[in-house]
């Protein structure tokens, strides 16, 4: 990328002007990391100081049985496999009362597309769950499980939300997005759960007051001009709703553990690799750079590894999702050693570690507790420290 127009994008960012669909193009053709990162590090600056959020979360699925074989998914099973499994309602209450403690204030739920569980199971689920654990906020189902649903069930999506809500629903999930694009998604989604239907569902949602978030499946066979599609798609949207609360990219994994039962469910590998961490950092600030109108950009360190969701923090995210403890959605290999579970005082030491302040929030982003940063005597100079 030539000066010029480096100076000409810093201008636009810095004046708050929307940067166009060349515009994010153009930033994913710069090799310049630094320069790219420290400019998305004055936006995430601008929007949320030297904060970090994380909350302490729990991921709770309740079935792998699904209809669907989506190209880049390890998690699905079809029924009769061995190790398909579904949960009855007692067992899911039972396992998310044994995540309560370390006040525990959020159930992750996503489960696969089961051929023939009633559609009366969801709610009820969630039902129970919140009786179980009313302090706990129930962030459950992607779009495309809410589309499953209205198969089931023969009910509007509408309907059907508004017996989750009832149920207690706070937040949908941000999944099923993957890519957008056609001339991608053919290739890697195998349901029926498209931009039109996603867009759908996650519109009633938010006209519902459901605030929920997006994201998007990154470094598989994708080129950097969908990516940018993507994010426009959902900055429109939000422009229409100001409904989504994070933005959420995700980076694709290759399959390490599957594979040891003789079985590749990731149909992608063979002619992929994965992201690398500098192709990451710009995926994290061209996303903070183009999507203007959403507060929060999260980094899920289970999908990108701790040192690299740390790194990401100076590229613009402000969130570093939560404590997890166990995710089967995806396989995080031991090949650039993720840990299982990350407490929060671990949280605290790995954000402090970046140069943040800590600032524990709920589902719906409000504070629960504001922690000291790297140096407490720095709290009213709200300036993230540079790496």
């Amino acid at each position: 990328m030539d000066a010029g127009l480096k100076r000409e994008l810093e201008e636009k960012v810095r004046a708050g002007e929307r940067l166009t669909r060349e515009d994010g193009i153009a930033l994913y053709g710069c090799d310049d990391l630094a320069w790219l990162g420290g400019l998305a590090h004055e936006v995430r600056t601008r929007k949320n100081g030297d904060v970090v959020h994380f909350n302490v979360n729990r991921h709770l699925n309740m079935t792998n049985v699904c209809t669907a074989s989506c190209a880049y998914c390890s998690f699905q099973r079809k029924p009769g496999e061995k190790d398909a499994y579904t949960m009855r309602i007692e067992e899911a209450v039972k396992l998310a009362k044994a995540m309560e403690g370390e006040n525990l204030t959020e159930l992750h739920i996503v489960n696969g597309l089961h051929p023939s569980l009633p559609w009366r199971y969801y709610p009820r689920s969630l039902s129970a769950l919140k009786e179980a654990l009313p302090q706990v906020s129930l962030k459950a189902f992607t779009a495309t499980e809410i589309h499953h649903f209205e198969t089931i069930s023969g009910m509007p999506a509408s309907e059907i939300l508004d017996e989750l809500i009832e149920a207690g629903l706070e937040s949908l999930t941000g999944g099923g997005a993957e890519i957008f694009d056609w001339e991608v998604r053919q290739h890697i989604v195998d349901h029926a759960t498209h931009w039109e239907d996603w867009s759908r569902i996650h519109r009633l949602a938010h006209e519902k007051g459901l605030k929920t978030p997006a994201t998007m499946l990154y470094g598989h066979i994708e080129e950097p001009r969908h990516r940018v599609d993507h994010v426009l798609r959902l900055r429109e949207l939000q422009d229409e709703t100001g409904g989504f609360q994070v933005f959420i990219p995700l980076r694709y994994q290759h399959d390490f553990v599957d594979m040891k039962d003789g079985k590749v469910r990731n149909k992608l590998q063979a002619r992929t690799t994965m992201a690398t961490g500098a192709e990451a950092l710009k995926t994290f600030a061209v996303s903070r750079l183009l999507f203007d109108n959403v507060p929060h950009v999260k980094v899920f360190w289970v999908m990108h590894g701790v040192q690299t969701a740390q790194l990401a923090l100076q590229h613009g995210a402000d969130d570093m999702d939560g404590s997890v403890v166990e995710y089967k959605i995806t396989h995080d290999a031991d090949n650039y050693g993720t840990p299982n579970k990350l407490t929060r005082d671990d949280l605290l030491d790995l954000i402090r570690d970046a140069g943040f302040r800590p600032v524990e929030r709920n589902t719906r982003y409000e504070i629960i507790r504001e922690y000291d940063g790297p140096d407490a005597g720095r709290r009213d100079e709200p300036q993230p420290m540079r790496v």
